[in-house]
């Protein structure tokens, strides 16, 4: 048996649309419902081995997509970005107000941080 590449999930938000009907049914089953091969073979009324054959074609369709597209590399990369941008400005915040700087500094990085936060929601 082998690894499950768990960003396969995420690629599936991006991509899945493209998968045929099957694909997307099995690769749900097996990565988001933690199913067997045996026990999805079962329920889509097919061979393990056709699972497991859909599961493989699926998954390259995907990697594929996103070698070409890099729509999730890059969502995921904002994400970090986002991130990074809300402890800076929570940085911000606790200096200007150990400091007592600027009420003006500590509402924009306060407004910084919301919609930093919001953009991660």
């Amino acid at each position: 048996m082998y690894e499950k590449d768990l960003s396969v999930s995420l690629l599936v938000d991006f991509y899945g649309e493209i998968l045929t009907e099957k694909q997307r049914e099995v690769i749900n089953l097996y990565y988001d419902e933690d199913l067997s091969l045996a026990e999805i073979a079962a329920e889509a009324k097919i061979t393990r081995q056709g699972v497991r054959d859909s599961i493989k074609r699926g998954e390259a369709t995907l990697h594929e997509m996103e070698e070409k597209l890099g729509l999730a590399a890059r969502f995921s990369n904002q994400k970090t970005t986002v991130e990074k941008i809300s402890r800076a400005a929570a940085k911000i915040q606790d200096i200007n107000a150990r400091f007592r700087y600027s009420g003006e500094i500590g509402e924009l990085a306060a407004q910084i941080q919301q919609d930093a936060e919001s953009l991660n929601e």
